[in-house]
Formats: structure tokens, C-alpha cells, sequence
């Protein structure tokens, strides 16, 4: 208890953080369709964002040793604050991908600085309950983010000044901690062809998790304003999506320590064709039918990534978890990169349930391709624990490496 309590003001940044970070992107989708932006344009800012994300996890260790912890997050704070700041004095699409871009780079950049705090201060004792309490911040984070848009008002001064007070008091509890700030760890060699190396299926499925999620956490506001909610039920339908994927975790967990994690993703796929399906069918019976759906949208696509990352550590080695785990988020901000842009095109293309379609889609090449991949090799003797992993920092594979390796 005495540790989880000395983490408490890291633990505090990280909620504040998630509800900054968490409600900007859906708030700026439906300012962007207030102030008259193309769909395209509104999936360009999702696209930047994870632009900046990807920038971010690349230079955050970088700049950690430079200027150590405390320095880095405020400059990565102060980067996300002016990004949000500057929302409305310039009300251009091009303008606030440019803004994305740096509100991503806030959310990366302040995630490796966490995270190499908390690992230099965990030990193989006191990991377990030390990640079940981050992860636990992290999805509350996330889940009140998508809340706090029912009560925001789009293309408002006062919304987006509302969400940078909060980003900016997220660098209150880290920066005036009595914790001594760790030493530098050194930043993660990216190559990514060791995940392709060690499970070409896992690279897929994080590219497929990658455009599950960032479409709709992006694109969704959009595809719920056009089926016809108001935009508090707007926020009601995003965290349903949170809270889905937050409950299966126990369960798929459950499955993927206990059976063939192919089997397992592959199954999570095609019950995530269904409930694209079931999502697009949903649309016309009512608002409670909108929400179960993306419940179970939540519910059958936000584990993928978990599964997917423990698929491939089983063929690695303890050495290789920290690379391993970079090498996996490249994949994934590649696929969160692309999937608001092209979402975006599509639907405005061919109509809101574009987006469900070309998800649908993705998860229907992923099972095609398991079914390949189960057939070229078997699955490994050896199998890691499964673990529920936040898609936060290319660090990120410190804190869970050991994990893994202790039951």
C-alpha cells in the first residue's frame, strides 16, 4: 500500500492526462463538423494526431536524456496545452492537424516519462499490483474522457480552455512529487522486423487493432452524429466502446493463457465482422440498440492488441521484450495513422456505414490470414502470460517484459 500511495501523483497525472488526451479528439470531431470541415478533413486530425504519437514515443526517451524526467514532461505537457489552446484562434482543418500533431506528441511523450518512472521503482514483487493500479487509472482516464463530451460545447472557447486547464494540471503531481526523479534508461533500439520475424500474425494484428480503434475512437463521433444522436448520447456511445473493451479483458485473458492465442484471434475477429455488422444494423432500432453495439464492438476488437502482443512474446526472448514491444507500437501507429484518414474518405464516399465496413473488412484479411500462419508453423511449446497491454509508449515493454516471465 505504501508504494501504490508513493506513485499516487504519477498515477493522478495519468488521469488527467487520459481526460485531456481522451476528450480532445472526439470534441474536435464534432467542432470540425460545427464549423463545416469535410469528413476528410475531420479524419485528417485523427491521422495527425497519431502522427505526433508516433514522433513522440521515438524522441520522448531522447529528450528524458537531455533534461531529465520532470523537464521532459513539462515540455511535452506545455506542447499538448499550446496545442490545444490554439484551436480556436485559428479555425482551420490544416491548421489543427498541425495542433494534432502536437497533442499527440503530449500524449507520447508524457507516457515514456511515466512509465520509466514507475519501472525504475517497481520490482518483480511489486509489479503485479503496481500495473493492475496503472492499468485501472489508465481505462477510468479513458472512459471519463468520453463522458466529459456531453457536457462540452463544440467550436467553444470555453471547452477547449476547459481541456488544456486540464492537461495543464497534469504536470502539478508529477513535477512537484518528493519521489527523486530515476535515471535515464536508455531508449529502445525500433526495429521493427522483429515482430514480422518472430510472429508475422501479431504484426498484422496490431495493425488491425490500429484501425479498429483509431477509426472509431476518431471517425466514430461522426458516424454516431449522422445516425442520429445528440451529443451527449455521443458521449455515451464512445464509452460504451471503452467500457466493452475494458470487460474482456478478464475473459479473453482467460482464453488466451489457456488455448491456442491464433484460435483465440481469430475468433475475436470474426466476432469482430459480427459486430460491425450488428453495429450497422443497430443504427436503425433506436438509441439502446447504437449502444449495445458498440459495447460489443468494444468488447471484441479492443483485445486484439493484448492478444496479439502475447502471440508474439511467446517466440521471443527475455532479452528481446523492450524491442519487441517498440517494434509492435511502430506497427500500431502505423495502422492508427492511416485508419482516421481513410476511415474519413470512405464514408464520405459511400455513407457512415463505410467505416464498419472497411473495419469488417480488415478483421476478415486478419482471419484469412491466421488460418495461413496456423498452417505454417505450430504454435509455441512455451507461452508467456497474457497481459492487458496500454498501446501508450514504445517503453511500454519495460514495465510488462518481466511480467511475462513470472507467474
Amino acid at each position: 500500500m505504501r508504494l501504490l500511495i508513493s506513485f499516487a501523483a504519477l498515477f493522478l497525472s495519468v488521469v488527467l492526462l487520459q481526460l485531456s488526451s481522451g476528450a480532445l479528439g472526439p470534441l474536435d470531431a464534432l467542432s470540425g463538423v460545427a464549423l463545416g470541415f469535410s469528413t476528410q478533413e475531420i479524419g485528417l486530425l485523427g491521422s495527425a494526431h497519431f502522427f505526433g504519437f508516433f514522433i513522440g514515443c521515438w524522441w520522448a526517451p531522447r529528450l528524458m536524456g537531455s533534461v531529465g524526467h520532470s523537464r521532459a514532461f513539462a515540455v511535452f505537457t506545455a506542447m499538448g496545452a499550446i496545442g490545444i489552446l490554439s484551436h480556436m484562434m485559428i479555425t482551420d482543418p490544416y491548421a489543427w492537424s498541425v495542433m494534432r500533431i502536437a497533442s499527440g506528441l503530449c500524449v507520447a511523450g508524457c507516457y515514456t516519462v511515466i512509465e520509466a518512472w514507475l519501472q525504475s521503482k517497481v520490482t518483480n514483487a511489486t509489479r503485479g499490483r503496481t500495473m493492475g493500479v496503472y492499468r485501472v487509472m489508465d481505462t477510468t482516464g479513458s472512459l471519463a474522457a468520453q463522458l466529459v463530451i456531453a457536457f462540452l460545447e463544440p467550436a467553444s472557447y470555453v471547452s477547449y480552455n476547459l481541456i488544456a486547464i486540464i492537461c495543464c494540471a497534469a504536470i502539478l503531481p508529477l513535477t512537484l512529487t518528493k519521489v527523486k526523479p530515476p535515471e535515464t534508461p536508455a531508449a529502445p533500439r525500433l526495429r521493427p522486423m522483429l515482430a514480422v520475424s518472430r510472429s508475422p500474425l501479431a504484426a498484422a494484428g496490431v495493425i488491425v487493432a490500429a484501425l479498429s480503434g483509431a477509426a472509431f475512437r476518431m471517425v466514430g463521433p461522426i458516424y454516431a452524429q449522422e445516425v442520429g444522436l445528440a451529443t451527449a448520447q455521443i458521449a455515451w456511445f464512445l464509452a460504451a466502446f471503452v467500457l466493452g473493451g475494458a470487460l474482456a479483458q478478464i475473459p479473453v485473458g482467460w482464453l488466451a493463457d489457456r488455448y491456442d492465442r491464433r484460435h483465440v484471434l481469430i475468433w475475436l475477429s470474426i466476432a469482430a465482422v459480427a459486430s460491425c455488422a450488428i453495429t450497422m444494423v443497430g443504427a436503425g432500432y433506436g438509441i439502446t440498440s447504437v449502444m449495445l453495439a458498440a459495447g460489443i464492438f468494444g468488447f471484441t476488437s479492443f483485445p486484439i492488441y493484448s492478444v496479439a502482443a502475447a502471440h508474439a512474446h511467446d517466440f521471443a526472448s527475455a532479452e528481446e521484450r523492450v524491442e519487441l514491444s517498440a517494434a509492435l507500437m511502430f506497427f500500431f501507429a502505423l495502422g492508427a495513422i492511416a485508419a482516421p484518414l481513410l476511415a474519413s474518405n470512405l464514408m464520405e464516399s459511400f455513407g457512415p456505414p463505410a467505416m464498419f465496413l472497411m473495419i469488417a473488412a480488415a478483421h476478415i484479411v486478419l482471419i484469412v490470414f491466421g488460418l495461413i500462419r496456423m498452417r505454417a508453423r505450430p504454435s509455441s511449446t512455451e507461452r508467456t502470460r497474457f497481459i492487458f497491454m496500454p498501446r501508450t509508449s514504445f517503453t511500454v515493454g519495460r514495465l510488462f517484459g518481466r511480467t511475462r516471465d513470472h507467474d
